[in-house]
């Protein structure tokens, strides 16, 4: 079987404070270490429960470069950099065989969470088909779109609980409870990658008994943005217009993967500041 590990760094125990997801803080370094060891768990897991597995790792958080090459799990493949198709999920296709997601965080404005948002600080919501979205839920219908369940999701409790209202048989995995923005109560991080780690084969041996998150076409899709300057920039995009309220725009996809690329260039537009 393939499997595909997508890791972000928000949702890993331990982690409360962008100083330690950050490369240009003092705390990154740490974070880095505890990101690649509870990817590594899950590695494990899924090679527990099948041997002779395929495994790729995502690296998929901010520059994509953050996991430890050296350090991890010899076994998986890792991908790393971008840009790059996908994203978060690059390496995922219609051969893989399920989808885990590793250090996940709840969405913009969702609550209280650990470093909660979406893609980056300038998108507010996104709302497909009339349901708010985050990381979780968009990347999530993107590996439905491609038949792909996702069977694990681990990090805080709200993320958890996310992942739970979307698609209710995922394994998941909390392994902080959320105070609020930057505070948690966390579990210490062998105990998490201990349950992390049973979770994974238990997740890949279920794999089957969960159903992927399918968002059928047409799908109109909202998104709201902090910077008047990305509204301006979104609607040079074919399709892409000014909907109801100030930091909103609008656009109509005919399928899932459409509307998951027009939201990640939405994305990216929103890091360009005015000259």
């Amino acid at each position: 079987m393939k499997a595909l590990i997508s890791v972000d760094m928000e949702g890993i125990s331990g982690i409360v404070h962008s100083s330690e997801t950050n490369p240009e803080r003092y705390d990154y370094q740490r974070g880095r270490e505890l990101m690649t060891a509870e990817a590594n768990a899950v590695i494990a897991g899924v090679l527990d429960a099948e041997p002779t597995a395929d495994v790729l790792v995502a690296d998929a958080h901010g520059t994509f470069r953050n996991l430890l090459p050296e350090r991890l799990d010899r076994r998986a493949r890792l991908v790393r950099g971008k840009p790059r198709a996908l994203n978060m999920l690059a390496g995922l296709d219609e051969k893989t065989d399920a989808a885990l997601f590793v250090g996940y965080h709840v969405r913009a404005g969702e609550g209280p969470g650990v470093l909660a948002h979406t893609m980056n600080g300038e998108i507010l919501d996104v709302r497909v088909a009339g349901r708010s979205l985050g990381e979780i839920g968009l990347n999530a219908a993107m590996a439905g779109h491609l038949g792909v369940p996702v069977v694990l999701l681990s990090g805080d409790d709200a993320a958890c609980a996310e992942m739970a209202d979307l698609v209710p048989g995922t394994v998941t995995v909390a392994v902080k409870e959320a105070l609020g923005m930057a505070a948690a109560v966390t579990l210490h991080p062998e105990e998490a990658r201990d349950r992390l780690r049973r979770a994974a084969a238990d997740a890949v041996t279920r794999r089957t008994e969960i159903p992927p998150l399918a968002l059928t076409g047409p799908l109109h899709v909202e998104v709201d943005l902090a910077g008047p300057h990305t509204i301006d920039l979104a609607t040079l995009i074919p399709g892409v217009s000014r909907a109801a309220g100030a930091r909103t725009v609008a656009f109509t996809a005919p399928d899932y993967a459409t509307a998951y690329r027009l939201i990640l260039l939405l994305a990216q537009l929103a890091t360009i500041r005015p000259a």
